[in-house]
């Protein structure tokens, strides 16, 4: 279940490449590491919740915030509230 969600957010983010701006094409590759090791994680945990996987990638942008300017976690999170909607 955590791998074809993992999927799922992957290949929306895939799919909107072509009209993509920069800022769209920045936040889906950022945003796909964090699901990448999410999803690694709740595996590696024995967690097949798609919440709690939703959680867990929170979390990990929560912890990698001072990464990204404001303006960045924005955009970030815009994509990443879209997305959840989505799948």
């Amino acid at each position: 279940m955590i791998i074809e969600f993992e999927e799922k957010l992957l290949n929306t983010i895939d799919a909107r490449i072509d009209g993509a701006s920069d800022d769209e094409l920045f936040a889906g590759g950022y945003l796909r590491g964090h699901i990448s090791l999410s999803a690694a994680h709740c595996e590696e945990e024995g967690i097949n919740d798609i919440a709690m996987m939703k959680q867990q990638i929170e979390s990990s942008l929560e912890q990698a915030k001072s990464e990204l300017s404001p303006a960045d976690r924005m955009i970030v999170s815009d994509l990443w509230q879209e997305l959840q909607s989505l799948a």
